[in-house]
């Protein structure tokens, strides 16, 4: 019995080179550059629509505020002081919900999704800004009466 042209091409030189080459899931990668990823999403921000809002009630509840601690428009001031304050902190905690969506973080916190564990010290500083900012506001219009 002859040899087909199969055995023959076995038995040559190329034929051995690319044996040499294969592994036993197929031909070996080629060296490659290591590949860079880039982002092709736009950076997320808070857009005009978002802000408008948040501003305005920010605006509207601090003068409801701040004019009858101010001024000291008799009995109701007090309670227009507290409605404003409410609304005040309404419209921090939008604009702190909004500002998390689109991905931003309060400075010193690490970002959402890194895996990363807050600082215990930041933390215990923002509670305590907003302690005594809610301490201040209370016994200022506690006085008020």
């Amino acid at each position: 019995m002859e040899a087909g042209p199969r055995d023959m091409e076995h038995d040559a030189p190329d034929a051995q080179h690319e044996m040499a080459r294969l592994s036993p899931d197929g031909p070996d990668e080629p060296q490659v550059a290591p590949e860079v990823e880039v982002e092709l999403r736009p950076v997320r921000r808070l857009r005009i629509w978002q802000l408008a809002p948040i501003v305005t009630l920010a605006a509207v509840g601090s003068l409801m505020f701040a004019f009858p601690l101010a001024f000291e428009f008799g009995d109701g001031g007090a309670v227009v002081a507290m409605l404003g304050l409410l609304i005040s902190c309404c419209a921090a905690g939008w604009a702190m919900t909004a500002a998390r969506r689109v991905g931003h973080t309060w400075p010193g916190l690490p970002p959402r999704g890194s895996g990363e564990r807050p600082d215990w010290r930041v933390i215990a500083l923002y509670v305590a800004v907003c302690a005594a900012l809610v301490a201040l506001a209370v016994w200022r219009v506690a006085r008020l009466r």
